[in-house]
């Protein structure tokens, strides 16, 4: 980038100083010339005034056969109405007091030939001020001596018309610093300010129209289009900026056509062949002269592809009648654009008021104030006009009279107007100067005014570029830094009403389109040009070529990015339109939904049947049943099941710290409080029983108070390592991901965490388990084992499931929450099921099973016809014989309560060798009662006859104990009773 900079630097010295020295060459070669044979060619129209602008004007025809003087034959609207244009601006500006007062503008005008080097070479013109004196600027009046009269310099230039002419001029001017404002030069190169730094125009740049061009073609929705151009500075920049523009509003071009200057009409057939090869580029764009717009019709119908094309023209088309006649029908549908004029009335007035000069003496005349005089070319085009001639030397002609009328086939040229808007930039601008320099009280002061002349360039510059002014159309001027005006353009539609064709205006463009929808109208239906539809938002354009594609929806969890599908991050998913992402609101589990209303309901009723249980032990809770079911632990057991039950609605809260927290500490310690008293429980049975087996002796710590206390220490220990574990890793919230589109609000952790909580419950369930097995023979009238058992297979069963369940469905929140609330739903009902139930049922429904009866002396009585009783105090025991009729209880004749009792308790009571009592069950003989008094045998008070008897009695009712353990009672209701010690 930098290299070609430093490259380019001596390539324009090089070629400004071959300019500079061309230009020494001709101003030397015009100098040898004689002025008045110079002026009598006609090449020149020179007015006085104080300040003078010099023209360019194509008012010839270019006739290459001859190259010393090119010009063919007048152009009666291009040149003549233009350059009449120049003068009348001119004229009003010096009749205006309220613009440049007490000053005067002058004109050099010279003719351009529409040819690019002639026009160089008559510019000259416009810097010979600034070269060696001139003869034209001598005169001689009756053969005095010479009278020097220098040419005042021309301040600015108006013109050129054709941009190649505005290229070639634009660079000798700018070598002199003289300002150049064009009136129809649009070539976009004219606005590269590095080359052509002094150049203005106040028509739009074809960069401005190219961008009106794609703003028609992006709002009609004909997003796939073709382009034509013409071979040469004006078709190809100007295709260049509709390209440019068109891929900045992602409308795709099919195909590129280029007419070339020699083109025959085979070359047009094969265009409109290529063209009609995309046929769903249905839209054409075109920067074609007229001459080839007809042409192009033309081969349309020869192919008779009529009607299958829109074409959106540039203004070279515009409003003219010219392309479309004697083939309109070809041209309906047609969208032109042309730079926004508003026809200047007094001009009108000014032109068709003018008169051609008959002799020399009408211009001396002041009555023929409307003789035109000025314009040295005027003549001929009268004379091409009305078809005769001035001259009475020619023959077979007309004469020309001067009383023709120019209103026949009168219209005003579209370039008029700008033309007057050139004129005046350069007078508001003068303005602007003098009265920056001698003030608004001074702004008429000549000799102020004089001493600021000649204007420098470079002033004259920045104030044409800061200049705003409305025009005397109407129009607002402005330049931007380029020296361009504002873009504006009126948009047509070539539409046919019955029999007639017409340019309807249909909008408006200034630096954006407004387009009148209404007045569109458009034969064959609404216009269509795309080759693939729009893709729906979520898909993306797999393109089969440039211009084609297929759509390919993206993911669910991505969106579309310049025709990627990017997907979104965990917790994100696409907005609305599919472009971006937006923030997912993290999930909670509804507690209405059934995956957490039937775990709600569930432990709702077990919170209420765990508080009725509660109810029932503490109303019975000195009750032999109570008693003897060992309330301590009971209760330890019923809180563990309210708090398992509890735990639903911890679980399905919405995830707090105090939540999270809880959860982690919850689960473990309301397992911990449950399976630890069973343990208890399942662990007590079964030392008593293998002490009973071994020894005599009352097995350690099997007193309620012991029960608890080593319950408490192994929930206790549970406690510590969930507290532990929290204070290691404590307690958050975050979000999973399950699923794509799914964000789920959780506590912090993971099953892993969950299993580090429940260490020690998974020792527990098995231990439990195991002494569950190992006491299920026992006798149920001696334990709850068969119970106990039962509550440990099904919550072995409950646990191995859940937890299948709950690994195996990792990624559904609700089935994982629902599956832990019912595992510890239906762990606490098993427990409260099999070890309550037949309690609360036997207390509230069978109370006459409830009682212990009491004889004489607060004696227990044994039942009658059930059991033989073993009751006393101290080492009293007296046994009575299971039948009713033969009591063999001799203290009391007092009545008795048939009830049938066993316990655990027993058999631990008589090995430790406590007070109280034992009845068993026997079906086939009676058992002699003994009594003892042990007090009195130790006091040696009184004698025991029949000391070996005694020691055969209790060695015969241990084994006779024994012997009932390994046999089925048939007393399965039986319940133990206990005095207040938890003894029988």
């Amino acid at each position: 980038m930098h290299q070609s900079k430093t490259q380019s630097n001596p390539i324009r010295t090089s070629f400004s100083l071959s300019l500079y020295l061309f230009i020494n060459f001709l101003m030397t070669t015009i100098q040898s010339l004689d002025a008045n044979d110079y002026n009598g060619n006609g090449k020149l129209i020179r007015t006085s005034g104080d300040i003078i602008l010099g023209g360019i004007f194509p008012m010839h025809e270019i006739l290459s056969s001859n190259r010393e003087y090119p010009c063919g034959a007048i152009k009666e609207e291009k040149g003549i109405q233009r350059l009449e244009a120049m003068l009348y601006a001119i004229d009003e500006v010096n009749r205006d007091q309220n613009l440049l007062a007490n000053v005067t503008l002058g004109t050099v005008v010279i003719d351009s030939c529409s040819s690019d080097t002639y026009a160089l070479e008559q510019s000259m013109e416009f810097v010979r001020y600034y070269m060696n004196k001139d003869v034209s600027e001598y005169t001689c009046q009756d053969g005095t001596a010479p009278i020097y009269k220098p040419h005042k310099p021309v301040v600015g230039v108006v013109g050129a018309s054709f941009s190649v002419v505005s290229v070639m001029v634009a660079n000798i001017l700018r070598l002199f610093k003289i300002p150049q404002i064009s009136y129809a030069s649009t070539s976009v190169e004219l606005s590269d300010k590095s080359r052509f730094e002094y150049f203005n125009r106040v028509v739009p740049s074809d960069i401005e129209q190219g961008q009106a061009l794609a703003e028609i073609v992006m709002t009609l929705k004909l997003t796939y289009a073709s382009t034509v151009c013409v071979e040469g500075e004006y078709g190809e920049k100007g295709i260049a900026s509709f390209l440019k523009a068109a891929s900045e509003l992602d409308i795709c071009v099919a195909i590129n056509e280029k007419i070339l200057r020699n083109s025959k009409e085979e070359d047009f057939d094969r265009i409109i062949e290529r063209l009609y090869s995309k046929k769903q580029a249905r839209a054409v764009v075109m920067f074609v002269d007229e001459d080839n717009v007809k042409r192009l019709l033309r081969a349309s119908i020869r192919a008779n592809k009529t009607g299958h094309f829109y074409w959106i023209a540039s203004d070279s088309w515009g409003a003219k009648s010219y392309p479309v006649r004697d083939q309109e029908f070809a041209a309906i549908n047609a969208i032109t654009v042309l730079p926004h004029r508003v026809e200047s009335e007094g001009f009108n007035n000014y032109f068709l008021s003018l008169k051609p000069q008959l002799n020399p003496n009408d211009c001396s005349n002041t009555n023929q104030s409307n003789v035109n005089c000025r314009n040295l070319w005027f003549n001929e085009f009268w004379e091409q006009r009305h078809k005769c001639k001035f001259d009475p030397k020619v023959m077979n002609v007309t004469k020309c009279t001067g009383d023709e009328n120019l209103l026949n086939g009168y219209e005003q040229e579209g370039l008029v107007p700008f033309v007057i808007d050139a004129v005046y930039a350069f007078a508001h601008s003068v303005d602007d100067i003098i009265r920056s320099k001698c003030g608004d009280e001074n702004r008429g002061d000549r000799d102020c005014i004089m001493s600021l002349l000649p204007i420098p360039g470079p002033e004259m510059l920045r104030f044409i570029r800061n200049s705003t002014f409305r025009s005397p159309q109407g129009t607002e001027i402005r330049f931007n830094e380029d020296g361009d005006v504002f873009g504006y353009y009126n948009i047509y539609q070539y539409q046919n009403h019955g029999t007639k064709y017409d340019y309807v205006p249909v909008g408006t463009w200034k630096e954006s389109l407004n387009l009148n929808s209404n007045a569109l109208s458009w034969v064959g239906g609404e216009p269509k040009s795309v080759c693939s539809e729009p893709c729906p938002a979520g898909h993306i354009r797999n393109f089969q070529d440039q211009c084609c594609w297929v759509c390919v929806k993206c993911n669910i969890d991505a969106y579309v990015l310049n025709d990627t599908c990017k997907t979104c991050d965990p917790g994100w998913r696409p907005n609305v339109n599919i472009t971006g992402c937006d923030k997912i609101p993290g999930e909670i589990i509804d507690w209405l939904s059934p995956w957490a209303l039937v775990p709600l309901v569930f432990s709702s009723i077990g919170i209420f049947f765990a508080f009725f249980t509660t109810c029932v032990f503490i109303r019975y809770n000195k009750t032999p049943v109570i008693k003897a079911s060992g309330r301590e632990l009971c209760y330890m057991l019923l809180i563990g099941i309210l708090l398992c039950y509890c735990m639903t609605f911890v679980i399905l809260a919405p995830p707090n710290i105090w939540s999270c927290a809880s959860l982690r500490v919850g689960i473990g310690l309301c397992l911990s409080i449950c399976y630890s008293a069973i343990f208890i429980k399942t662990n007590r049975i079964s030392r008593i029983f293998n002490q009973g087996v071994k020894s005599i002796q009352r097995p350690l710590y099997t007193s309620p108070v012991s029960q608890v206390a080593i319950s408490s220490g192994i929930v206790a220990i549970q406690l510590a390592v969930s507290i532990a574990w929290l204070i290691y890793d404590p307690p958050d919230i975050r979000e999973i991901y399950p699923h794509p589109l799914t964000a789920v609000l959780t506590c912090k952790g993971s099953g892993y965490s969950l299993m580090i909580s429940l260490i020690l419950i998974i020792f527990l369930v098995p231990l439990c388990t195991l002494y569950a097995f190992k006491t299920r023979k026992i006798p149920e009238n001696f334990n709850e084992a068969k119970y106990i058992g039962f509550t440990m297979y099904s919550t072995c069963i409950v646990f191995l499931a859940s937890i299948a369940i709950y690994f195996g469905t990792s990624n559904d929140y609700k089935i994982q929450s629902s599956s832990l609330c019912m595992c510890l739903n239906i762990s606490a009902t098993v427990v409260l099921a099999c070890l309550f139930t037949p309690k609360v049922y036997l207390v509230l429904f069978q109370p006459y099973k409830n009682v212990r009866p009491r004889g004489n002396g607060g004696r227990s009585a044994a039942p009658s016809g059930s059991s033989v009783g073993v009751t006393g105090s101290g080492c009293d025991m007296r046994l009575t014989n299971r039948h009713p009729q033969h009591s063999m209880r001799f203290s009391s004749n007092a009545p008795t309560t048939p009830t049938t009792t066993t316990s655990i308790d027993v058999i631990e009571a008589n090995l430790s060798g406590k007070r109280g009592s034992m009845t068993v069950a026997s079906h086939d003989q009676p058992i002699q009662v003994v009594e003892l008094d042990s007090q009195q045998h130790l006091n040696g008070s009184t004698p025991l006859p029949h000391q070996n008897q005694h020691n055969e009695v209790k060695s015969s009712s241990v084994d006779k104990m024994h012997e009932i353990m390994n046999t089925n009672s048939d007393y399965n209701e039986s319940p133990p009773l206990h005095d207040d010690d938890g003894n029988v």
